[in-house]
């Protein structure tokens, strides 16, 4: 049998145990890291994560790592929020 290669996906799920501040910031350096950005490119997007409340690091996290990495969550809140957030792009 020929086939395609599957892409794994890499899910985060924000309403679990990954889905802390901590955890998003950790796994933002690890992303960096395996994409190849500078050091300081990295140190900005977590010092800005670091700063942002928590809707606003979401979003930081889904802006720089969105295209390898799928956020799932359940809060409306959340969900509604990162919606406010690409609109104001």
């Amino acid at each position: 049998m020929i086939r395609k290669p599957v892409v794994n996906e890499l899910i985060i799920d924000l309403d679990g145990p990954d889905g802390n501040a901590f955890s998003l910031i950790s796994a933002a350096k690890t992303l960096a890291s395996k994409f190849g950005y500078s050091s300081e490119r990295t140190k900005r997007i977590t010092e800005e994560m670091m700063e942002a409340n928590y809707e606003s690091l979401v979003f930081i996290f889904d802006y720089w790592f969105g295209d390898n990495v799928i956020l799932e969550t359940t809060n409306e809140e959340l969900l509604d929020a990162t919606d406010h957030y690409r609109a104001k792009m």
